[in-house]
């Protein structure tokens, strides 16, 4: 047990003994030695060698170890004398802290000592300031009581703990009885200097009342309010007065005369009581404010007495007035008065092209004195504080507007009559009517002249006369001055179109006629985007409550319909000058033919008629692309479907009449495939979506017509052959083809009942209808076998 104690104790012991590098450099820094022993990687061997480096060294081994020995003992010394000098600690702890509680106690007496010191100053102050208080309120030294009260009531604060003690209750309470005191003596003194009875006023300010303000200041908010309130009431006093309803200027036609009225008053207030009120209390805002609740209410009293009196010239004059007024407002004061007015939100930048910036504009010419001017109500705190009073009678502008948007209207319809459509060949053809943009323009100045007056149900019912004239605008310039299509159609015969006469196959729209369409259109397409702007404008403008409310939508709906009728009409036009071709076309002896040789006529007339129509549609719609190829489309969706339902007619058709229709398909497919560039000295390449549609529609012409070439026997192959290139699984069609072919009745139904049998099963679940659920030939493969066909046909001619 004591070997394993010895063990544990030297491992202690070596563990105390190596100490970190750190602790190791501080003991260095603080006991420098040279001495070997006290470095930290002393080894005993190394220093034995070094005491004893040979063996004659060895003689002097008795005076090193003596050294040695008395260095140990003085070692031991010094340890004994610290050990003992550490017994003493504990009692001398014991004795400083005794001494520390002392300190602390002394401490808090000190600092109670000192505050009841401080608390007793405050006292002191506070007695004797409400003595000086009480004696100043007496004798109205309010210079001195506006400095005095305030520090008062600073030193009062700190008493608030202390408000048990009779003593200073009673200073609480006599501090609370000299400002009551003195809130009820300045009151008096205003109203001694300011009666509310009378008009008579004082030469000049008062340095009495002036401090007296000050003191007020200092006193309940509510002295200083009944203050204001009664100097604003006794200055305004003569205005009642002046224009009381019954008077002559209280009418709108003079209500340049209130404003003029309150700009002299604010300066003879700054002249003569500019320095008596403290400046932060805003007095001349004050006034203004005040005199601004009053005309407003005024007004309202006796626009209501007098309404049937209410012209909109003498209405919008008044508003013009008053926004200016309250403009003028804007730039002298900062609005700091209006605790109730909540400053509206900026609206976004306008971002479409129908409104120009309007900080920069103009609502009108200088001659229109009707037109208010003003600054807009976002920079203006003061928007509305009188001007909201005309709100009511704002249905007098409505209706003015209404009726003037009616005569315009009205007017436009005269002028399209006296003037005339457009002439083909001049500026003004296919161009957007003049008096579209009149409209629009109109539009602007009532929506930025009404927006300035009211942003709520106004707005509202302006939008509703904007929904009726855009309406009527509709129908009675544009709907109303399209080309009748008439039923002359028929005036072509077949020897005309083989002797190629030219001079009848007039069309059915005069150049002029189809001019006019192309306006109407590009004026119907300028109306719909614009009317889209409207509406985005009209719902910056508005409340943003009754945002909801504005739809201009169906007016957007019927632009669209007039452009959609104008394109129909340029495609009937088209369609129907194409028409009497088609029909000479069915009537042809097409069994009769005996050589393939160029184009027929009647493919000749249909593309005279399209390189007469075509370029004339496309340098009249120019600004409006989109709709030119919209009017491509349409043609030939319209066109290809009823050529081939002449092909079914012609029958009965030879081997070389199917070979001369072929040619013939080919040459007008050509032609639609270049339709939209026709005639054109710029060659542009047709839209993909337009030359799918020709591509699929005369290829089944072209399919059509190779069934019709190929020999019917054996009938099984024919069959096939029909299904495969047709792709059409309805008997009707394969009857037509037969039909086309000659063929007899009993041959045909032969044929019928075996294309039944042979048509594909439809897929489960399919309805069983005519159409087959195989794939057609690509259209690239159908042109490779035109190709084949034609040089056939050329090595034949």
């Amino acid at each position: 047990m004591m070997e394993e104690e010895e063990f544990e104790f030297a491992e202690d012991l070596e563990a105390i003994l190596h100490l970190t590098p750190e602790v190791q450099l501080a003991i260095e820094q603080v006991f420098p030695s040279q001495d070997p022993l006290d470095r930290a990687d002393f080894n005993a061997v190394e220093y034995i060698n070094t005491l004893f480096p040979t063996e004659q060294s060895l003689a002097n081994i008795d005076d090193v170890v003596n050294k040695i020995r008395l260095k140990i003992r003085r070692l031991d010394d010094n340890i004994r004398t610290v050990v003992r000098g550490q017994t003493n600690v504990g009692q001398d702890g014991r004795q400083v802290k005794e001494i520390t509680r002392d300190i602390k106690q002394l401490d808090h007496a000190k600092r109670h000592l000192t505050t009841s010191i401080t608390t007793l100053n405050h006292l002191h102050m506070l007695a004797g300031g409400v003595d000086s208080l009480e004696a100043m309120t007496r004798k109205r030294q309010y210079g001195e009581v506006a400095n005095l009260l305030q520090g008062v009531v600073n030193v009062l604060e700190h008493f608030h703990k202390y408000m048990g003690i009779p003593q200073i209750r009673q200073l609480s309470e006599r501090v609370k009885a000299a400002q009551s005191e003195l809130g009820t003596q300045i009151l008096a003194d205003f109203e001694e200097a300011f009666p509310s009875q009378g008009s008579k006023r004082p030469g000049g300010p008062s340095n009495v009342l002036r401090d007296a303000c000050l003191v007020a200041n200092v006193l309940d908010p509510r002295i200083k309010q009944e203050i204001i309130k009664k100097f604003i009431r006794q200055h305004l006093s003569e205005y009642l007065v002046l224009f009381q309803e019954n008077q002559d200027v209280a009418w709108l036609d003079k209500i340049d005369r209130r404003y003029a009225w309150i700009k002299r008053q604010l300066v003879d207030y700054e002249e003569k009581y500019g320095r008596m009120f403290p400046e932060e209390w805003c007095m001349t805002e004050r006034i203004a404010v005040e005199f601004c609740h009053i005309t407003r209410v005024e007004l309202a009293k006796v626009m209501r007495t007098r309404a049937k009196e209410i012209e909109v010239k003498l209405l919008l004059f008044a508003i013009q007035r008053t926004t200016n007024f309250e403009g003028l407002l804007a730039k002298r004061f900062t609005g700091c008065t209006l605790t109730d007015q909540k400053r509206p939100e900026s609206p976004l930048d306008p971002t479409n092209p129908f409104l120009e910036d309007e900080a920069g504009e103009d609502v009108g010419t200088e001659k229109d004195e009707d037109l208010p001017r003003k600054p807009k109500a976002p920079d203006n705190p003061f928007h509305g504080i009188v001007s909201k009073c005309f709100e009511p009678h704002l249905y007098v502008y409505i209706e003015s507007q209404d009726k003037n948007l009616g005569e315009l209207i009205d007017r436009f319809v005269a002028d399209f009559r006296a003037q005339g459509p457009p002439k083909a060949g001049t500026e003004e053809g296919g161009a957007v009517l003049p008096s579209c943009a009149d409209l629009f323009v109109y539009y602007k100045r009532c929506m930025v002249q009404c927006s300035q007056l009211s942003t709520g149900e106004p707005m509202i019912a302006l939008t509703t006369i904007f929904q009726k004239f855009l309406r009527e605008y509709a129908w009675k310039i544009l709907s109303g001055n399209l080309p009748k299509s008439s039923s002359n159609s028929g005036g072509l015969t077949i020897s005309s179109l083989l002797k190629e006469k030219e001079g009848s196959e007039a069309a059915k729209f005069t150049v002029d006629e189809l001019c006019l369409i192309c306006s109407i259109l590009s004026t119907a397409e300028y109306c719909l985007a614009t009317t889209q702007q409207l509406e985005e404008k009209l719902k910056e403008k508005v409340d943003k409550v009754l945002v909801e409310r504005i739809n201009l939508t169906g007016e957007m709906d019927t632009f669209s319909t007039v452009i959609s009728n104008s394109i129909q009409l340029l495609v009937q036009d088209l369609d129907a000058a194409c028409d009497p071709a088609l029909t000479a076309m069915s009537k042809m002896p097409w069994q009769s033919v005996e050589h393939v040789g160029d184009q027929s006529p009647y493919v000749t007339s249909i593309i005279m008629h399209i390189k007469q129509n075509v370029p004339i549609i496309r340098d009249n719609l120019a600004s409006t692309r989109k709709y030119f190829t919209q009017f491509c489309i349409k043609f030939t969706n319209s066109f290809i479907p009823k050529f081939i339902n002449h092909l079914f007619r012609c029958k009965p058709i030879s081997m070389v009449g199917a070979e001369q229709l072929l040619l013939d398909t080919h040459s007008l497919k050509t032609v639609l495939l270049d339709l939209p560039s026709i005639g054109s000295q710029v060659l542009r390449k047709a839209p993909a979506s337009y030359t799918k549609i020709v591509v699929k529609g005369m290829t089944r012409a072209e399919m059509i017509l190779k069934v019709v070439m190929a020999p019917h026997e054996p009938p099984v192959v024919f069959v096939d052959n029909y299904i495969k290139l047709l792709a059409d699984g309805n008997p009707e069609t394969f009857q037509k083809i037969l039909d086309m072919k000659g063929l007899k009745r009993s041959e045909q139904s032969s044929m019928l009942e075996l294309f039944r049998q042979r048509l594909p099963t439809p897929p489960s679940g399919a309805d069983g209808g005519p159409s087959l659920s195989f794939s057609a030939p690509t259209p690239e493969q159908e042109s490779s076998r035109i190709r084949k066909l034609e040089k056939l046909i050329k090595k034949r001619l």
